[in-house]
């Protein structure tokens, strides 16, 4: 064995404290592979025989193809090829150079007699393996997350940060169809700004944006906690009661009408002013027909002066 192939495996992993004299008889069956930049090493789904140890360069292992963020990056000293080897099964990953990369080739039966000679290379080689596990699972979870994030953006509102309607129309039929097979009752109240348009001609945009944050982080504080809120669109917002009768929704919805005109001045909304519509489910009807006969009634709270509240018929 020359003195640079020595030096590169007294730094490697899977020869870490460990004596080489008691393996170094074994290399001779080992051979070494130089890749250009951009060369492939292994290929997901195809046959592996060989552990490769990183005698120079930088390796990238891919899951899911060059389209996605690399798995891990490989450099001097860490080795690759090692699960295939032990399961017997192809690659599971894209494994390219990112860089003039050379690696030294062991053989699948030359692996296994290097931990028959050397505890030492076993316990390496133990260690290597936990250690991909515990990157994969962290990188299982942080795609989990990311996905769990994007989700959550797709059904919150940006500029109240309530749920927004689309997630209204997922989320309100489950609360509807669980009341109805328990035989509860449930309100829906339709919520909506007076004159909100006459209020952002007189104070502009931005000072209209502040007022639907105020109002609609209001509007949530004032529900219990099975209750559902949602961002209808503009200036209305849809809450959902479950186990809530006529009886129960007309006080809430006062209580929230009274909360949504608490303060006073510019930037909190001078004269702002809410308006109710509220509907109890009737047996077997949908979101819709509830939302519509909700919007009926806030209709009629328009119509009958605003800053008050009506019930559906």
């Amino acid at each position: 064995m020359d003195s640079v192939l020595r030096e590169h495996l007294h730094h490697a992993k899977l020869f870490a404290k460990v004596s080489l004299e008691s393996v170094e008889h074994l290399f001779e069956a080992c051979g070494r592979r130089k890749l250009e930049r951009g060369d492939h090493l292994l290929e997901a789904g195809a046959a592996n025989s060989h552990l490769y140890l990183i005698l120079g360069g930088e390796l990238r292992v891919y899951l899911q193809g060059r389209d996605m963020p690399e798995q891990a990056v490989l450099t001097g000293g860490d080795c690759v090829g090692e699960i295939s080897l032990l399961d017997g099964q192809p690659a599971s990953a894209l494994v390219l150079a990112a860089q003039d990369t050379e690696v030294l080739a062991i053989p699948h039966d030359v692996l296994w007699s290097m931990v028959d000679c050397s505890h030492g290379v076993a316990r390496n080689l133990l260690a290597i393996i936990s250690g991909r596990v515990r990157d994969s699972n962290q990188a299982l979870v942080a795609m989990q997350e990311r996905s769990l994030e994007f989700e959550e953006a797709g059904s919150v509102d940006a500029l109240t940060g309530i749920h927004n309607r689309r997630w209204l129309q997922e989320a309100f039929p489950r609360a509807m169809a669980r009341c109805e097979r328990d035989q509860n009752s449930l309100c829906l109240i339709l919520a909506d700004i007076d004159l909100f348009r006459d209020f952002n001609a007189r104070f502009g945009y931005l000072t209209g944006d502040a007022v639907l944050r105020r109002i609609a982080a209001r509007l949530a504080d004032g529900l219990r906690a099975q209750d559902l809120i949602a961002r209808y669109g503009g200036e209305a917002f849809v809450l959902m009661l479950p186990q809530a009768g006529l009886e129960d929704a007309l006080p809430v919805a006062e209580r929230l009408r009274e909360l949504a005109a608490v303060g006073s001045g510019r930037q909190t909304g001078e004269g702002v002013t809410l308006s109710c519509g509220v509907a109890q489910m009737m047996p077997g009807e949908t979101l819709e027909s509830l939302i519509s006969r909700a919007d009926a009634a806030l209709r009629s709270a328009k119509e009958n002066g605003r800053n008050r509240v009506e019930a559906a018929a």
